[in-house]
């Protein structure tokens, strides 16, 4: 357990930390399998749409450090091309 002061703070901001991306993580994987969904119900449109939310959240999840950036980037590619195949 923390002793001193600055090793308190830091243990209440990584609890802080942790939660917001446990929430952002959780977020981006039900918008990737609303993606997966759409795709394997062959609705074309639906998938778009998915995809477009998936991307956006992907990318900031990013930004923000949640997720690697090269991972972010091989899922959205990933996603894309299977979409683009459904046409």
């Amino acid at each position: 357990m923390a002793n001193h002061p600055s090793a308190e703070k830091r243990n209440r901001q990584r609890i802080k930390r942790t939660l917001r991306n446990r929430g952002v993580s959780s977020a981006v994987r039900t918008m990737v399998k609303a993606v997966d969904a759409a795709i394997t119900a062959k609705n074309k449109e639906a998938a778009k749409t998915a995809l477009a939310r998936a991307i956006k959240a992907l990318d900031k999840a990013a930004t923000k450090g949640v997720v690697h950036p090269k991972a972010a980037s091989r899922t959205i590619s990933r996603l894309s091309t299977r979409v683009h195949k459904l046409g």
